[in-house]
């Protein structure tokens, strides 16, 4: 980690990002932004296993296996039906992100401290912009959000490959040693912690979260990312 990185890690992380217009907050979308227990990235889960279940005309446990298969080798689920079944990725994100929003509440707590923080503040997800938008709106937080960096933006290219980390820094100018990055997936953070971010990893049940689990590149861990708000960040 850089000097730069450091620095804003212990030298008062409240003062050096909370108040730093300089300072860049990077948001994944799902189960980052809003808890797991809400279960909504289950709900694409299932979708992602018809949608292989029809395509591959398998059984659901015969398309799942396939559907892991290509998230933990491709970086997602997408990228492997791409390369291997030229799939059109804009039908499969639009069948997938066909879910209920329901299961999200308005969190207004999130919204406030989103608000309080100085600089640029970015989603950066291997989903869409418009389930993006959906999902911020629903939370209450999309006012509060400056930009949203998809994976159509990257080129259909997904975290963790870097070459979707250097399109993101290459489209908002950002100096990695003046960001912090919030992410579920803990293989997400390896790239942005080699690239001087400073990393938080929000803590699912999943057992895909943690694949590729590095401890030198995770300067953060908690459950919620409310509770990593609440203690690292001064009151709204």
């Amino acid at each position: 980690m850089s000097s730069g990185a450091l620095s804003l890690i212990f030298a008062g992380m409240s003062k050096a990002f909370q108040n730093s217009p300089e300072a860049t907050w990077i948001f994944d979308l799902d189960n980052t932004l809003y808890p797991e227990k809400c279960n909504l990235f289950s709900l694409i889960d299932l979708k992602m296993g018809a949608y292989l279940s029809n395509l591959l005309q398998v059984d659901r446990v015969e398309a799942r296996r396939v559907q892991k298969d290509y998230f933990v080798k491709y970086g997602t689920t997408l990228q492997g039906l791409i390369k291997v079944h030229n799939v059109d990725p804009e039908e499969f994100l639009n069948f997938v992100h066909d879910i209920d929003l329901t299961p999200l509440e308005e969190s207004q707590p999130l919204a406030r401290k989103l608000g309080t923080l100085f600089g640029k503040k970015i989603v950066f997800t291997n989903g869409d912009i418009p389930y993006a938008t959906r999902v911020l709106e629903r939370l209450g937080i999309a006012q509060e959000i400056d930009s949203i960096f998809d994976i159509k933006q990257a080129d259909y290219i997904p975290k963790p490959n870097a070459r979707a980390y250097d399109a993101f820094i290459r489209e908002f100018d950002i100096n990695p040693d003046r960001a912090i990055m919030f992410e579920d997936m803990a293989r997400n953070l390896i790239p942005a912690s080699k690239l001087g971010m400073t990393t938080v990893l929000i803590r699912t049940a999943s057992e895909w979260a943690g694949i590729d689990y590095q401890a030198e590149h995770i300067h953060y861990e908690t459950e919620h990312i409310m509770d990593w708000f609440d203690t690292h960040l001064e009151d709204a």
